[in-house]
Parts: C-alpha cells; structure tokens; sequence
C-alpha cells in the first residue's frame, strides 16, 4: 500500500495499524543513561517530602522537574 493511501485513511479516521509491525517500532532517544549527582542534604529532605506529598519516588520527582524545565526552555 503507498503511503498517499495510508496518509488518505487516517485523515479519514480509520484505522491504519494493522499496516505497521508494531513489534519493530522503536522510540528514539529514549534509552537511558545512568547519571550521579550529587545534593546537599537539605535538598535530599525536601525532595523526600514532596516526593512523598505527591506519592512517587525521589527519582520520579527529580525526573519529572527536569522534564518540565527543559520542555519550558525548547518552548521559548
């Protein structure tokens, strides 16, 4: 099938999927890569309780933040 038809289906709203091995499909840029960093005590405690307030882990939060400050610098 061309992808002019692919393309002609989904902007109609049906479903396309079954054309693509979902199994090969990868993500890039989503390998992870261990990183150490090092914080003040005061800072491990705050984490720790907004961590906890929130109900994930220190690295969840940790990760969390990290995504939404660089989201906000490649918005601007």
């Amino acid at each position: 099938m061309k992808t002019s038809e692919i393309d002609r289906k989904f902007d109609n709203g049906e479903d396309v999927l079954d054309h693509f091995d979902l199994d090969q499909a990868k993500r890039p840029n989503l390998k992870n890569k261990r990183v150490n960093v090092d914080f003040p005590s005061w800072m491990v405690q705050s984490l720790d309780k907004e961590a906890k307030r929130l109900g994930v882990t220190r690295q969840s939060l940790i990760k969390l933040w990290l995504a939404d400050k660089l989201e906000e610098k490649t918005a601007v």
